[in-house]
Formats: structure tokens, sequence, C-alpha cells
């Protein structure tokens, strides 16, 4: 009733966990059955560890939150040697959010986690600052989301997700530009670029100044960056942004997303995946629905 697939993978249910959210999934190991997840997005890898910015580098805002953690992670190698074999056993898709500051390291990271054979596909974080041409985001502009996407797109075999960066002009553009290059999936929004204040202090809540703001305060925008990009592009996509029940998932999916990933949610109740899924279930016998994919893009 709900499997859906994303180009060659094949989900149990629409239910993803969002990168940077969920660790590497181990961590709600003791919370929720990971086996049940349609798929586990790990943290953003990168070329080499990093420790990411200086704190304080979190915030809480009325509506969700702004974060500047700056992709802290193990790096590439010791994913590869460590933690690859310990979430390698899981009875779900296990998928590598890949990030990096120049083609090369993402090159590098790609074809490292290509070699692993339980790990059926990366996500591409494209919103990362291109060093070489001066701290621009890979994903805001056409020519070099493309440029980047077909890089990697050589020397990657498996499944292919692009996320897309919603700090652009036209994310259709970009989404056009990532698909023609070689992406087999596009998942969208990552987070909006946002700031908060401390009045009593007289300085900014983050150490970066700005930040990434995510939670329910972004689902209206994702909602329509979405049905955009799903009708503007032939391969499928995946939606993600303020989702926190299966209410926000529904919205998605009606919007043309053919899977959902969970986020922001996951800090404040560590068992909402599973909640969305059995909501998910609930709704479709309700309305008498055979299968999930009926209702994809049916706005």
């Amino acid at each position: 009733m709900l499997q859906t697939k994303i180009h060659n993978l094949v989900l149990k249910n629409p239910v993803m966990t969002a990168s940077g959210t969920f660790g590497y999934g181990e961590e709600f190991a003791d919370f929720i059955d990971l086996n049940r997840l349609g798929a586990i997005i790990v943290k953003g890898t990168t070329g080499e560890r990093r420790q990411g910015n200086p704190y304080p580098r979190m915030a809480e805002t009325p509506a969700g939150m702004l974060n500047a953690v700056g992709l802290q992670n193990v790096g590439v190698e010791t994913f590869c040697n460590e933690v690859y074999h310990r979430i390698k056993h899981l009875d779900t898709n296990v998928i590598v959010n890949v990030s990096g500051s120049s083609i090369e390291e993402y090159c590098k990271t790609a074809a490292m986690i290509d070699a692993l054979d339980n790990i059926p596909a990366i996500e591409l974080n494209i919103s990362c600052p291109n060093v070489k041409k001066g701290g621009m985001g890979f994903g805001t502009d056409p020519a070099m989301a493309a440029q980047v996407v077909s890089e990697v797109r050589k020397i990657y075999h498996k499944t292919l997700i692009v996320k897309l960066t919603p700090n652009v002009t036209s994310v259709v553009e970009i989404a056009k530009a990532v698909e023609a290059a070689g992406a087999d999936s596009v998942s969208l929004i990552n987070t909006l670029l946002g700031m908060a204040i401390d009045v009593e202090r007289q300085r900014p809540c983050l150490s970066t100044i700005t930040g990434g703001l995510s939670g329910p305060a972004v689902k209206p925008i994702a909602v329509r960056m979405v049905w955009q990009v799903a009708h503007a592009v032939k391969i499928p996509v995946i939606g993600l942004g303020g989702i926190g029940s299966a209410a926000d998932a529904l919205e998605f999916l009606m919007a043309g997303a053919r899977a959902v990933q969970v986020g922001t949610a996951n800090f404040i109740d560590p068992t909402v995946t599973m909640k969305i899924i059995d909501g998910l279930g609930d709704y479709c016998n309700r309305h008498g629905i055979k299968d999930i994919n009926e209702i994809i893009g049916i706005i």
C-alpha cells in the first residue's frame, strides 16, 4: 500500500529521514525500528573530517530553528572504514549525503561511497560554497549546478539524488539543469537563509550571524517549490521542509513528491517518523486508497 520508488530505489514507504537531523541512524535505534523507514539519509559527508562552526550554532525560532553546524562530520574515509560497518546491516535504504567545497572533493567522496555495496544512493548537497568561485553556492547557479552533477555522474554509478537550495530566484531552472546533467532525482528544499538577534546581548544568536532556517515556518514555501519542480521535470521529486505529521507529508505527496524527508521534527519527537508512516497507512484505509502512488501529484 505504501511502497514507492525513486529511480532504482524501492522504498517500503515514502518516509525518509533528512540529512543532518538523524545522525547515522544508529542514534535513534533505541526509539524506533529503523528497518521500518523508507530510507535513512545520513549526515553530510565530506572529503576530510570537519569540526564545524564555532558555538553557538543553533537557535530556536518561533516556528522552527536556525542552524549553522557547518557540516561537522568524520570524513569519508572514517565513514567507509568504521561507520559503514555499523549500519550496513539495516534492512532499509541507507543513503549518504555528499557535500564539498570543490568539484574534486565531491567526486572523491562520491567515488568512495560508490564502492560500498550496501549504500544504494547518494544525495548530493549542492548548497555548499564553491571555494574556487568566491564562495558562491554550487546550487545557486544553473551552470555550476550542472557542472558538479555532470562530473559526479561520470564516476558515480548508482542512484544520484541532488538536493536543491531554495535560496535562488528560480528553483525550477536549477532542477532542469541538474536533470539534464544526469540527476536521477531531486530533493527539496534545503534550509532557507535566516538570521536571529539576541536583543538583550545585542548580538546575533549564531556565531556565523546567518544560518539555515528549517521547521514548520518553511513548509508552505517548500510545498510550493515541490509543486513547481514536479511539474517541470520528469525525474522523481523528494519533498522536505517542515514535515511533522502525516498530514504534512500528504501535502507534499499530493503536490508531486514521490517521497518525503523528515528533519527538524526528529529533534522534537524521535518517534515522529513512525507516527507519520502509521498515519499514512490510516489515511489510505480511511479513503479507500490501495496504493499511495494514486495520490502522488493529484494537485
